[in-house]
């Protein structure tokens, strides 16, 4: 029984408007990268992400959206997460920076960290397997480039049926494939911050039925944040060659991504006033919107490697993808085969400050080295001296306790393949669609975890330091700042190798008879989980500590008395199977040419993965004790109304969906057991002009925790984070030469936590672009991201007002500058 789970452990914790007038392209199968006409509102819109083949918009019982590359290109986002904001029904809390982003969609919980019930594709196929996984999800391993083409959207409906794991929906990033030949190189510099990128993409025929796409980015600078150093450094290259032949094509395409950024995370933020009307601001000397915890002062992290030797780590996360596929569409007996392989080679690092403590900084030496204890600066141009000398300590006289989460993401390879047919048969009036496949992967979790515990004072512009803590006898309690080489009691220290198999075989049906199309579809996952699991917690709360010498100067020093090592010797197993069904049906009514609706009921699933380690879920042999926690189900029903005609397209859905989460709260540590219900509705609308364009989205949701096994008194609760009411809205004048819109996205309020006490207020901010083309093949363009500099908070992880009045907070960078040229050829 889901009541029975009960976890010990602590785990871890824009862009463009949505085009309207939806590119026309076959997606995922075949994707041309060619520009949708300017009034495109009008034409037919063939979307096929998350459905069993392509077809109008208007003929489709789901909900869909596209942005386009013309749109793309315009904004510039500084990450994914920035994209998905502006997808109507998608929540993105993007205040992490590049990765690690926690996405959810239409009041599906976000109960802890990353894209659970979401899943992120390229071309096609799912980045992972999960989206959750600790400290490596979808977004850490996608980069927007040149070499995007469009971003579909599926919400809902079929996406429960067309891939496995993705009850609440699917986002797909579309390469580029050749179709159109020519190139762009483009330099981006910041104007208000300190990055350099070059871009370039090319493609062209090799012969008449031969054609190729190469694009990539390379990328310098601090970043959009002050760091103090040189924060973000990398790039990625894609290629991808199409033979055409009659009846289809085959593809080969490849990646290559190495990239290094910083992870922001958490920051401290001042907060006076109510919990039900508290007023935010900046703590002295430090913004929000434009500093980190990050330092010029601390760039390394000394710690234990899986083997339990130690090593020095960068404080930039790290993301490396060497991925190989092949696609391919032919005829075979009158059915439309499709085939979809892909080897992806992930690895990398991810650290950042995973949970923050703040306080004034003399109360610090005595919290925890006792009476009559000091604290001195570790390193930088004050070390050595105390911070009571009011000439050293930064002004806002704060001091951090910063838990690292240092995590080595050994590998996290992907094996996927997906083969499918259709066919369409003539049968009285109308057309049958049938579709037959059959999805198998592969998901690798090798992961070590690497955490410490260290001490720093607060200071902007990437300035901070390092804290020392001496008792009253004059014992030196940490070693260069850390305190504990683990987390905070010698905890999270933990390693496991593991490996997902899932495969699901699936099927539609799709009958269309005049104004009229019906149709259902069928899935059905089983999978498996085996490895092993080492880790400091296993054994009944036992902690693995040992003596080390980290520094290597030959004494062992009261920091290093007590390190948190791995008990290799003793790993755990795990092994045991899942399986689960999924449905959808749905009816689609083209009332006229330019007016449709429609309705739709679906069930699905969400496996979980390493969520589940280190808990009483799994028994001391790998099994799983209690099968019913593997899998959460999700049921969504939708009903909707599409209009389009000219330049005005106008979709209105309602939804209603009900989960069960099995996870745990990355803010507290606490487990999560629960049923969640919502209901809303969604607007979708675009308007075009002649130069003049309006693209607009909004989503209202009504969400609940309906049960909750560890906390019965937040039953009847909203979950954290949940607003009422997300929207967004682009205006923009567009001529051949010269183009300036904005993208507004806000949300209203939503509270900190599930306990319902502590407000966090809603916001809205504003994206600004002006392009100028002074010739065809030059453009000159300014970007602005977060304009107007608004201080727009996604999270705060502590449930009332702080009592030392500095909460644990999650913000939107502030205001970036960019500009940029791009040369066409």
């Amino acid at each position: 029984m889901r009541k029975l789970f009960l976890l010990l452990s602590v785990a871890p914790v824009a862009l463009a408007a949505p085009a309207m007038a939806e590119v026309a392209t076959a997606g995922a199968v075949e994707q041309s990268g060619a520009e949708a006409p300017a009034d495109s509102g009008a034409a037919k819109e063939v979307f096929s992400t998350g459905v069993a083949k392509g077809r109008d918009r208007l003929d489709s019982a789901t909900s869909t959206s596209s942005l386009r590359e013309a749109e793309i290109v315009k904004l510039g986002a500084r990450s994914v997460a920035d994209i998905l904001r502006d997808i109507p029904g998608i929540r993105a809390e993007a205040a992490n920076g590049e990765g690690n982003a926690n996405i959810t969609i239409r009041g599906l919980p976000l109960a802890s960290s990353g894209a659970k019930f979401l899943q992120l594709q390229e071309d096609g196929l799912p980045v992972f397997e999960f989206g959750d996984i600790s400290f490596a999800t979808a977004d850490t391993f996608l980069r927007a480039d040149l070499n995007l083409a469009a971003v579909e959207a599926i919400r809902g409906g079929s996406a429960s049926t067309f891939a496995s794991n993705s009850p609440g929906g699917i986002v797909n990033f579309i390469s580029k494939t050749g179709e159109t030949e020519g190139g762009n190189v483009e330099v981006t510099a910041g104007l208000d911050y300190e990055q350099y990128r070059v871009d370039f993409d090319y493609g062209a025929k090799l012969s008449e039925t031969v054609r190729f796409h190469i694009g990539g980015f390379y990328r310098l600078g601090e970043g959009v944040r002050h760091t103090g150093f040189n924060a973000t450094e990398g790039g990625q290259v894609k290629f991808n060659v199409t033979k055409e032949f009659d009846g289809g094509y085959v593809r080969l395409y490849g990646k290559y991504l190495n990239d290094r950024s910083p992870s922001y995370d958490t920051v401290p933020l001042a907060v006076t006033g109510t919990n039900s009307d508290p007023e935010y601001k900046n703590v002295a000397g430090f913004d929000a919107r434009h500093d980190t915890l990050y330092s010029r002062n601390y760039q390394d992290n000394l710690t234990l490697d899986g083997n339990n030797n130690v090593r020095s780590d960068d404080m930039r996360q790290h993301a490396i993808a060497k991925t190989i596929g092949l696609e391919g569409k032919f005829e075979l007996a009158g059915w439309d085969v499709t085939e979809r392989f892909r080897f992806a080679n992930m690895s990398g690092h991810y650290i950042g400050i995973a949970y923050a403590g703040f306080m004034p900084a003399a109360v610090l030496p005595m919290a925890f080295g006792g009476p009559g204890a000091t604290a001195f600066f570790a390193n930088g141009g004050n070390v050595g001296q105390s911070i009571g000398n009011p000439m050293t300590l930064n002004e806002n006289g704060l001091a951090a306790l910063l838990m690292v989460a240092n995590t080595d993401l050994n590998s996290v390879n992907n094996v996927t393949n997906d083969i499918r047919a259709s066919r369409v048969w003539e049968i009285g009036r109308g057309d049958l669609t049938t579709t037959a496949g059959f999805y198998s992967s592969h998901q690798t979790i090798d992961t070590d975890w690497l955490w410490s515990t260290v001490f720093s004072d607060i200071a902007d512009n990437g300035d901070s330091h390092l804290l020392d803590i001496v008792t009253a006898t004059g014992a030196k309690i940490t070693q260069d700042g850390v305190f504990q080489y683990g987390g905070l009691g010698g905890g999270l220290r933990r390693s496991y190798d593991l490996g997902y198999t899932t495969n699901a075989p699936f099927g539609s049906i799709n009958y269309h008879i005049g104004k009229i199309a019906i149709g259902g579809s069928l899935r059905y996952d089983f999978g498996s989980a085996k490895g092993s699991v080492q880790g400091a917690e296993l054994g009944g709360g036992r902690i693995g500590l040992a003596p080390r010498d980290m520094n290597g100067d030959g004494v062992i020093s009261i920091a290093e008395q007590q390190v948190s090592v791995l008990p290799l010797s003793t790993p755990a197993p795990l092994d045991y199977d899942y399986d689960y069904l999924s449905y959808s049906a749905g009816i689609n009514f083209r009332i006229a040419e330019p007016l449709a609706v429609f309705a739709r009921y679906s069930k699905g699933g969400r496996a979980n993965a390493d969520r589940l380690l280190f808990s009483p879920v799994i028994g001391g042999d790998g099994d799983i004790l209690y099968p019913q926690l593997a899998v959460d189900n999700v049921k969504q029903a939708e009903a909707g109304v599409k209009y389009r005609k000219g330049g005005l397209t106008l979709n209105v859905t309602g939804f209603w969906a009900k989960a069960a989460e099995t996870n745990i709260d990355t803010t507290n540590g606490q487990p999560i057991v629960r049923d969640y219900k919502a209901m809303g509705a969604e607007f979708e609308g675009g308007f075009r002009k002649g130069p003049v364009s309006l693209t607009a989205g909004a989503t209202y949701t009504d969400a609940e925790i309906l049960s909750d096994f560890v906390n019965p008194a937040i039953e009847g609760n909203v979950p954290h984070h949940q607003a009422k009411l997300i929207f967004q809205a682009t205006p923009q004048y567009s001529t051949d030469r010269f183009s300036i819109g904005a993208v507004f996205i806000g949300t209203t309020g939503s509270y900190a936590t599930d306990d319902n006490l502590l407000k966090v207020p809603g916001y809205v901010t504003t994206n600004a672009f002006v392009q100028f083309r002074p010739t065809d093949r030059v453009t000159l363009s300014v970007n602005a991201n977060n304009l107007f500099d608004v201080l727009a908070i996604t999270a705060i992880d502590d449930p009332t007002v702080p009592a030392g009045g500095v909460a644990r907070a999650h913000v939107l960078t502030g205001r970036t500058v960019s500009t940029s040229v791009r040369f066409s050829f």
